[in-house]
């Protein structure tokens, strides 16, 4: 005898499977660690300071 299925749980399971596969797949392709988020956006600020401390002053 063969054991019963309910469908609306399959499906909602190959659903979530679907998603968290396309998550990963994203996240390797996108993906960036904090500490590489967080050293960019250093390494931004720093430039954005050096560029300002070479402005003239204009009155």
């Amino acid at each position: 005898m063969a054991e019963i299925v309910n469908l609306r749980m399959v499906k909602k399971q190959a659903a979530r499977k679907a998603a968290r596969s396309k998550g990963d797949e994203n996240a390797v392709k996108f993906g960036r660690s904090k500490a590489e988020r967080d050293l960019e956006k250093a390494r931004a600020d720093k430039a954005s300071r050096d560029l300002a401390a070479h402005e003239r002053e204009s009155e």
